[in-house]
């Protein structure tokens, strides 16, 4: 009795589906699933599968909450078994499948996906003559439209369930629909004879079938341009047609239908400007601001855009213009006109491109969308292919479920790997940062749908390790499954670590080129230096006998003896002062920064050259502020960068012919606080067109000069977060300045 019993419980789901009644259809269909194992081969496990997942389907959206996850997933593995069949015997089993998974989108709010499988249940039905599929699709398309507030594609796609009810015999439903749709009845029941050849005056269900699937069943929008005009143009009487559209960005005509001399209707779809030569401009702007249709029976006779420049010079007699609206939002017009006829677009003709433009701007809608996305997904497919980055789809789970060949060269896997299935994300990622990925990136992906780019690594085969940046995107927000995009670091790793080698080879040149030139600067001034020594030795020694002689005397004078003894303790510590400063100087020593207070560097530097401005004449004066506060640095190199300065401004005077030479240095604090020093000098200046070149690497204007001496100042300076610059003196001469940053609370 199991097989009697199975089938007995398959009529009853039907049978209680059909009359609405979808909780008791769910129990029969639980009656019949201990007994599905008596009947493997009969067609009713294929009905037990299709009206089961459509009663659940039914039922979702009144369910509990937590029952609704177990429908849709029950919906799901009878959509699964449908989808198997229908690959092996699409007459057969397409229309189920493509039903059951237009609920699925429903449930799932994919409207777009929705309509189109809703529109597949009911083409495929209808061709493989299961009019009762067709019957059921149709009434769940409408219960979905009218759910929209899509009133006459709701009310289509009604009657259509109702024609196909009563073809099928069901009076049953045929009266249950009438009782639920009461405009259904306002027009009697025909037969599909007098359907077909009724009258245009009678808008029947065969007309607004027709026109509704001549435009709805196409998604190409070239294909779907000129399906809409030619329906357009034979439905409406029209001699001519302009489909304008207009979504984000001025009106453009995208397509034109015209019936020539010999009545031969001829579509062109391009993409040209609304002009006055074209179509009334003006009924065009009012139907896109207004979004009313706008009918004229004989344009030129009538005051309503009468003063049209278009309908002036064509002398247009019927026109007829319809807003094309989806969701509320105006995406264009649909013109139509008749030069000839007046009165052309009566009623009837109206509520049928009425119904053809509220489709056509759906239809539209849905192509363009369907041409972004496959746009957009063959970007994807490109840069998939490109391979120019990594790029692999995931699940949590950790499965690596497709991969391009830029990603399994960063982990050195092959395709084999891939195709195993033994290629894991989660065993790619080592512990530390796969802890990471579970703590803080897993739950954030679920929140948000996509992981900011971010820094990790990844095991390769042979067991090493990569560096990468990921990023990664879940297909739909809460998604289990997602896309990942993946970068190999390695070269810009390697790249950092040979900047970073290249940056200190270039400070060890640097640094040696500093000393090499404090050293021959030293070496210029050694005859200026030298004097410096010799003056205090040689009063030394005068010091010196002088007190041997007060001592000798007799009786001997101490106190001329003690103060030419004192003589000699100052010049030898002038002496040592000297030697001091010259050793600090030439000696090449690392870097040391220590606060220091810059006007006691400068006098230093000043007193080694003192000798050398006096043999070229040059006055120096000494300008330094005595509030200034500590600056960080390093005493040598600072003490460089004045000193480079000075003799260049005592060498700059020296070629000078005439005139006063004057060295003015001076110290104080500029507007932000910083420590200013400032050497002016009363030379012949600098060129306008060098100022900025003067600091470059190896250009001097000097003809001995080997040109390194500012670039250095100039890094040094840098190095200690100041600006070094040069302007004009005037009246002449140049001015070099230089700021460092201050300690701050201290001044001495």
């Amino acid at each position: 009795m199991a097989v009697a019993i199975g089938w007995y419980w398959v009529r009853k789901l039907q049978g209680r589906f059909l009359a609405g009644a979808f909780r008791s259809a769910i129990e029969a269909a639980e009656r019949v699933e201990p007994v599905l194992w008596t009947m493997p081969s009969h067609l009713e496990v294929a009905e037990y599968h299709f009206y089961a997942a459509l009663a659940r389907a039914s039922c979702y959206a009144v369910a509990p909450a937590h029952d609704q996850p177990s429908l849709l997933q029950a919906v799901r593995a009878h959509h699964e078994q449908l989808g198997l069949w229908a690959e092996y015997c699409p007459e057969n089993f397409e229309n189920r499948a493509a039903l059951v998974g237009a609920e699925i989108a429903r449930l799932e709010r994919r409207e777009l996906d929705a309509e189109r499988l809703y529109e597949q249940a009911i083409r495929s039905a209808r061709a493989n003559g299961f009019v009762h599929h067709e019957a059921i699709a149709s009434e769940l398309a409408a219960n979905f439209h009218a759910a929209r507030g899509y009133e006459i594609i709701s009310h289509a796609y009604a009657r259509n369930a109702r024609y196909c009810y009563l073809r099928w015999g069901a009076d049953g439903k045929v009266l249950q629909l009438d009782d639920l749709y009461p405009y259904l009845t306002k027009e009697p029941a025909q037969s599909l004879n007098s359907i077909i050849g009724a009258p245009i005056e009678r808008l029947d269900l065969a007309t607004v079938l027709k026109v509704s699937q001549a435009v709805s069943g196409e998604m190409r929008l070239d294909k779907l341009l000129d399906t809409l005009m030619r329906t357009a143009i034979e439905q409406a009487g029209a001699e001519r047609g302009l489909l304008v559209l207009a979504r984000g960005g001025e009106p453009r005509v995208r397509a034109q239908a015209t019936i020539d001399e010999d009545h031969t209707l001829g579509v062109e779809v391009h993409d040209a400007p609304v002009t006055a030569a074209t179509m009334p401009e003006s009924m065009l702007r009012y139907v896109m601001r207004t979004r009313e249709r706008v009918i004229l029976d004989d344009a030129a006779n009538e005051e309503s855009f009468s003063a049209d420049e278009y309908i002036r010079q064509q002398r247009v007699r019927s026109v007829l213009c319809l807003p094309l609206v989806n969701q509320g939002e105006i995406i264009g017009v649909l013109y139509l006109e008749n030069n000839v006829t007046p009165h052309v677009f009566a009623p009837a003709r109206i509520a049928v491109l009425t119904l053809l433009a509220s489709q056509a701007a759906i239809t539209l809608e849905n192509a363009r969308l369907y041409r972004d996305l496959a746009e957009r997904e063959a970007r994807i497919r490109r840069l998939v292919d490109a391979n120019i980055v990594g790029i692999f789809i995931w699940d949590l789970d950790g499965r690596i479920i497709e991969a391009n060949d830029a990603f399994l060269r960063i982990v050195g896997y092959g395709h084999d790997d891939l195709a195993s299935g033994r290629l894991r994300w989660t065993e790619l990622t080592p512990p530390e940062w796969l802890d990471q990925d579970r703590e803080r990136n897993v739950p954030e992906l679920k929140l948000t749908g996509a992981l900011q780019p971010f820094e990790k690594e990844f095991f390769r085969k042979d067991g090493s390790r990569v560096q990468v940046l990921l990023g990664a995107a879940s297909f739909e927000e809460g998604g289990h499954q997602g896309v990942a995009f993946v970068l190999d670091l390695t070269e810009r790793t390697r790249a950092e670590a040979e900047a970073r080698e290249s940056e200190r080879r270039f400070r060890e040149v640097q640094t040696a080129l500093a000393h090499a030139n404090r050293v021959t600067t030293m070496g210029q001034l050694a005859a200026s230096i030298s004097h410096e020594i010799k003056q205090p030795i040689a009063a030394n020694a005068t010091h010196a006998q002088a007190g041997l002689l007060w001592l000798r005397t007799q009786p001997p004078n101490l106190d001329e003896a003690a103060q030419a003894f004192e003589h000699v303790i100052k010049d030898a510590r002038r002496a040592g002062e000297v030697m001091n400063r010259i050793h600090g100087l030439v000696r090449k020593t690392p870097t040391f920064k220590e606060w220091l207070q810059i006007n006691e560097a400068i006098e230093e530097v000043i007193a080694l050259t003192r000798g050398e401005a006096a043999k070229h004449n040059v006055s120096v004066r000494l300008q330094l502020a005595g509030d200034l506060p500590l600056v960080e640095g390093d005493r040598v190199q600072l003490q460089q960068v004045m000193l480079n300065l000075v003799i260049n401004a005592i060498e700059a005077m020296s070629a000078a012919d005439g005139g006063q030479r004057e060295l003015i240095i001076n110290t104080g604090k500029d507007e932000a606080g910083s420590v200013l020093i400032t050497v002016r000098d009363s030379g012949p200046g600098i060129a306008s067109e060098n100022i900025e070149r003067i600091f470059e690497t190896f250009y001097t204007s000097k003809s001995g000069g080997m040109g390194m001496g500012l670039s250095i100042c100039r890094s040094i300076v840098e190095a200690h977060g100041g600006r070094l610059w040069v302007s004009d003196n005037v009246p002449r001469g140049a001015v070099f300045q230089f700021s460092l940053s201050a300690h701050p609370g201290s001044a001495r």
